[in-house]
This record gives structure tokens, sequence and C-alpha cells, in this order.
């Protein structure tokens, strides 16, 4: 079924879902004028998408001696990369922006131990507009709620600068297609910060696919299984309660991208296989409305989330790719579940899962003794690591792959090289949040998802982090 209004409210009569639905609907993926016949669809139907203007997937952006940073959004996110980023060779900190005055000085300290002099931006909430404005900056570094990274991000970008956005990149289709149409006209990088890419199980299965130790790839699975209950319900956490008031209005697989990114670039998505369809299934809530009722019954601050559509504990979304292999991703934030992004990678001649930790790999049918698997990580464990893994656990942020992940965005910008993540990846991996609300809410149904690269899948080449370019940045101190 392609994911049209048209289509939608067929089968919802046909199955008795009801008005309330479709209107639900509508908010997850609001309607626009058609970019071609100026009919109002779906944004991300196929009768809506224009031709690529500009194919930023192996894009590489003139070089930058030295990568000017601005950062908006300064509370745990924000001052961590902050953090990195300021011993990062070849990079300055030039502005800081935050709508809380006291996250912004906190963050000023740390650049100011750095060597740098800041210019902040805590006057309004359209402050950060000033940041993205000034004319030596290089790139907008986006750590906000999720309902404001693709506004800052587009304006980032039209205004002349590179933009990196925590993620979810995008809450909507139409999001996802302004980010990609935004960063094709402009041709500025805009690149989703997606962590678990740069893990190091991660890396080294990535790099043990490319060199074909997996045979031919069937099946991949991610998750992100993290019990957030008691974060959602604090008051001195999220800005403004935001990431409960997005439990508290969506109903699907939220926060896809942790478990889906790393095996998107395993197996080629964008770059030789595209997603075709989507198909999401999702629990009812057992546990955040009974954690708004118990709140509320002594704090009057949480009676308005009592009684909410909060989203189910579990949502499974499954993904059949255009060479016929398939995807499993996972999301439940909400029980109290083991920590895991499963990352499991499944071929015709092995195998590896990543959780429950300790990582296995298998080769036909079984598991590799300690030292089978010590002999593979030696052969397989891609250059990245070898030249900053060490460096990265020391410097940390989730282990060291926050320092890797933003090490290496510096170093592809200082050398002039193409990103790991591009803005079509941005854009469809944040896409499948709405797209399994659409599913959840149509009974289950299949939906086709969009083509960000409008065809270009089928020639654009395989990330690569080989490091035969580039890996000339250091550290300072």
């Amino acid at each position: 079924m392609r994911p049209t209004r048209r289509n939608f409210l067929k089968l919802s009569g046909l199955a008795g879902i009801s008005l309330a639905a479709s209107n639900a609907l509508k908010a997850i993926v609001p309607q626009t004028e058609d970019r071609k016949s100026g009919k109002n669809s779906i944004p991300g139907s196929s009768s809506e998408i224009s031709a690529q203007t500009f194919n930023m997937c192996g894009y590489a952006a003139p070089r930058l001696d030295k990568v000017r940073i601005g950062f908006i959004g300064l509370g745990g996110r924000g001052r961590l990369h902050e953090s990195i980023m300021s011993i990062i060779e070849g990079v300055e900190i030039k502005a800081l922006s935050d709508i809380l005055p006291d996250r912004a000085a906190k963050a000023r300290e740390i650049a100011v131990k750095a060597g740098f002099n800041p210019a902040m931006y805590t006057d309004s909430p359209d402050a950060w507009k000033k940041l993205c404005e000034r004319n030596d900056i290089d790139l907008v570094y986006i750590c906000t709620p999720w309902n404001l990274h693709t506004p800052m991000a587009v304006y980032a970008m039209e205004h002349g600068k590179h933009a990196a956005i925590e993620v979810p990149a995008a809450d909507t289709l139409e999001e996802c297609w302004q980010l990609v149409e935004t960063s094709e006209k402009t041709r500025k990088h805009c690149m989703m910060m997606e962590n678990c890419c740069y893990d190091f199980f991660e890396l080294l299965t990535l790099n043990m696919a490319r060199q074909g130790f997996f045979g031919e790839l069937v099946h991949c699975e991610g998750a992100y299984i993290h019990n957030l209950l008691k974060s959602n319900f604090n008051k001195d956490g999220y800005w403004n309660m935001w990431r409960l008031r997005e439990n508290a209005s969506r109903r699907g697989n939220l926060y896809p991208t942790h478990g889906l990114g790393p095996v998107c670039q395993i197996l080629d998505i964008n770059r030789g296989d595209k997603m075709d369809l989507l198909v999401a299934m999702m629990s009812r809530d057992f546990a955040m409305n009974e954690t708004a009722r118990k709140f509320a019954a002594t704090d009057s601050f949480f009676r308005p989330f009592v009684d909410n559509p909060y989203r189910g504990n579990m949502t499974t979304t499954t993904i059949l790719t255009n060479k016929g292999r398939t995807i499993m991703i996972q999301h439940d934030v909400t029980s109290p579940n083991v920590y895991s992004r499963i990352h499991k990678v499944s071929g015709t001649r092995a195998a590896a899962l990543k959780y429950p930790l300790p990582p296995k790999i298998s080769v036909e049918d079984e598991w590799v003794t300690d030292e089978e698997f010590r002999n593979i990580e030696e052969k397989y464990t891609p250059p990245i690591i070898r030249k900053v893994g060490e460096l990265a656990k020391k410097v940390g942020g989730h282990g060291g792959m926050d320092f890797l992940e933003d090490w290496r965005l510096i170093d592809c910008l200082r050398n002039g090289l193409p990103l790991d993540q591009d803005v079509y990846d941005a854009a469809l991996w944040s896409a499948v949040a709405p797209l399994s609300e659409w599913s959840v809410a149509n009974k289950c149904n299949s939906v086709e998802v969009p083509d960000f690269t409008r065809g270009a899948w089928k020639t654009n080449a395989p990330v690569d982090i080989s490091l035969s370019q580039g890996g000339n940045t250091g550290v300072r101190g």
C-alpha cells in the first residue's frame, strides 16, 4: 500500500477505524501541496516526489582547514559533544545557544577552558537564528528537542552552514523531504549523528560484511530497548518534559535509528539496496499511564499527563528491501528490560549477534571459540579503530563511539571527503518513526517506504570508512 490519504481512508473504512484514528494519522503525516501538480497529497507518496536536483551521496564539500562550530542546545548531549570537539585538532568553538542561560553558562566554561571565547545566544527562544546567520561558522551542531531538529537544520543550511543533528533528524515525512531538498539545493551536508554506527562491534561487523565474511546477507536486526520510564517523568530531566510529550501523543517506533543505522550501512541501504515496505505492530501501554496516575496522585503537575494515548511499551517494525532482504527493529523504553540494541547480522555463511553481551559470531551454525573470535577481530578491525580506538575509549562518550563520530566528521570536513552518513540516511532512518505510526494506526498494514534518493541508490557507492584518504586529524593537548 502506498502511503496516500485516499488509501488510508479506504482501508480505515473497511477495517472500522474511527475518525479519531484518521485525524491522528493526518497529524502524524500532515498534508502538503504536491510539488509537481499543486494537488494535495501525503508527503512521501510517489505522485509528489520531484527529481533529484543534486546527489549528496558521495559529495565532497570543499575542504576546511579549520572547522568553526556553533552549538545549539547545551543540555547533556550538547555539552558532551562540545567537550569532545574542544580537543579535536582543527576545531574552533565560535558560538553557543540555549534557551536556558544556566546551561549556556556551563557550556561556556568548557569552551573557555579549551581556549575559546564563544559568542552567546540565550536572550530569546529564536536567538539560535542569530548563531546560524553568523558568517564565521561552518558547522551548526544541533542537540535540541526532536521537534526543533529539522527547522534548525534547514535554517542553518539555508544560511550556508553544514548541519549535524542529534537523532532523530525529523519527526514527519514532510520534514524528511525538507532536509533532503534543502541539502541538495544548498550543497551543504546534513548529517544525523547516529553514534551507534561508530560503536566498536558495529564497525567490526561492517568491515566483515564489506570483506564478504557473512556470505550473502539475508537478515538484520536492531533495537533500542532501554528503560527510560523514570527519566521521562523527571521534571528536572528533559526541558519542558519534551520527551514525555512525544511519547504521550505518538504511537509507533519513535526512536528507531540506534538499531537501524548500523544495519542499514551493512546492507548498503541507499547505496545498492533500498527499503520497499514497512510493517509495524505495537503492544498496548502497560506502564506510562499507570506511572502518570501515580505521580498525579501527589503532584497536580502530572494531571494533564493522565489518560493520554501513550505509545505502547513494545513496537516491532519489519522492513522488506528491494533485494528481498529483511530488517527487524524493536523499540521499548518503558519496560524493565535488559538494555539491548540487538545488532544481529545474518548471512548465508555466518552470523553475528551483539546483545546480550558479550558479542558472538557463528560460522556454519556454530559459535566460534574465544580464540577464534579474537583472530576474527584482529583480522577485521577497521582502520578507524586501529587509529583512534584507544583514544576514543579514554575520551569516552558511550564507551568512545561519541568521540569516534565527532572525530570522523571533523576529519572528513577538514579533508574534503564525503560523509559516512548523508542527508538521505538522515531522512530514511528518521522516516521509520512516522511510517511505523502510520502502520500501527492502520491495523498494521504495510506502507511503502519513500525513496529519498529518487533512484540514485542503484549507483551510489557503499559507505567507506577505510581511511584510505584523510585520517590525519589529531587532538589538542
